[in-house]
């Protein structure tokens, strides 16, 4: 699943209420949900990032995605369970190198590799995502999925055209 097609299949928006209501509204609809299935939660506390990724480490739940909600506040993803296991051939854990290195490390890699074949690039460089998709868009490479594995952490899997 790709977090540009994310479909939320519940909305929570607690914008307003302080921490930890956000993740106690959080837990609840959860714990609803089909595994596999998506919550959109939506919260103005600071505290909500950091309580979310913990948690969601704890339970076996996923953070897909946050982003920024135009009207305020941040809008995390959160997968109910943790979904299908991405399979990759490689994987890169460069957590630690500024962009370009992950970039020109993956090329490397995905270099020696045979098409078809999934390299996993783990990576906090800030600049890491915007960088991955404009890089994909002009060689051939597939990204089949994105995954903010932790607070500024992307897990970028990779296939080689």
């Amino acid at each position: 699943m790709s977090t540009q097609d994310l479909h939320a299949n519940v909305k929570l928006d607690l914008r307003g209420l302080t921490c930890p209501a956000p993740l106690l509204g959080a837990k609840r609809v959860v714990d609803d949900l089909r595994n596999g299935q998506i919550l959109l939660l939506v919260s103005d506390c600071p505290g909500t990032r950091d309580d979310l990724f913990a948690w969601a480490e704890q339970t076996h739940n996923h953070i897909l995605k946050t982003e920024a909600i135009p009207d305020g506040g941040t809008g995390y993803y959160i997968l109910k369970g943790k979904g299908e296991a991405r399979k990759a051939n490689v994987i890169l854990d460069i957590r630690g190198v500024v962009c370009p290195g992950p970039i020109v490390e993956a090329k490397k890699l995905l270099n020696g590799m045979n098409s078809g074949e999934v390299l996993k690039l783990i990576s906090n460089c800030p600049g890491i995502h915007s960088d991955i998709v404009g890089w994909a868009s002009v060689t051939g490479v597939k990204i089949i999925d994105t995954v903010e594995a932790s607070a500024g952490e992307f897990e970028f899997f990779l296939q080689k055209g």
